[in-house]
């Protein structure tokens, strides 16, 4: 099952690169690869990451520098940095940059997937969340109390008696909450609604 979701990898260590992007491809996700910062740049004209995992000694650059590059290209993306760098000062210096985690070399494997698979879940629920709060943003306040209603599977009815609305008024407000959330009639209406809503 695919996670639908996409990793930059920065790295020079070939075997590393190597080792990484076949464990998070194997989880479902696509895989960025560069092994330098002007590689970096490339790949981000092919697609925004949602994870970015960046050494810090590159050939051309140093991670931490990158990174302030990376948030004006592709917005608050997760970083990890995964670094021989391994002093308290490197690891302060990488998390005062604005980075979200910090692994040393040599690192455990499990570690890694563990943390990475955690950002994939959180840009996952932000990512539902938003998409969730445009929706209802797109209802009057009838509208969206008619339409929690009806996600629970209440009759236009029982909804009628629970918003002080009449019938034919219920009927109505789900008619354009329908409208609004491109639910089409030959939908099954009620379950695209929890969809929409993500209820």
């Amino acid at each position: 099952m695919s996670n639908d979701g996409i990793v930059l990898l920065l790295e020079d260590n070939i075997k590393i690169l190597n080792l990484n992007r076949r464990m998070l491809e194997g989880e479902g996700l696509m895989v960025l690869v560069a092994k330098t910062i002007a590689e970096a740049r490339e790949r981000l004209k092919l697609a925004i990451p949602d994870v970015a995992v960046l050494d810090i000694m590159l050939p051309d650059g140093s991670g931490i520098d990158f990174l302030s590059e990376l948030r004006q290209t592709c917005g608050n993306v997760p970083v990890l940095f995964l670094t021989a760098k391994a002093e308290r000062a490197d690891i302060l210096a990488g998390l005062v940059a604005g980075g979200n985690d910090y692994i040393s070399k040599p690192y455990d494997i499990d570690e890694f997937r563990a943390r990475i698979m955690g950002f994939i879940r959180l840009v996952s629920c932000d990512r539902a969340s938003s998409a969730a709060s445009k929706n209802a943003s797109l209802l009057s306040v009838s509208e969206l109390s008619v339409a929690l209603f009806a996600t629970k599977g209440m009759s236009n009815k029982e909804i009628a008696e629970k918003v002080y609305l009449s019938e034919s008024r219920v009927k109505t407000c789900l008619s354009s909450v329908y409208r609004k959330l491109g639910i089409a009639d030959e939908q099954d209406k009620r379950r695209m609604l929890v969809d929409r809503l993500e209820v």
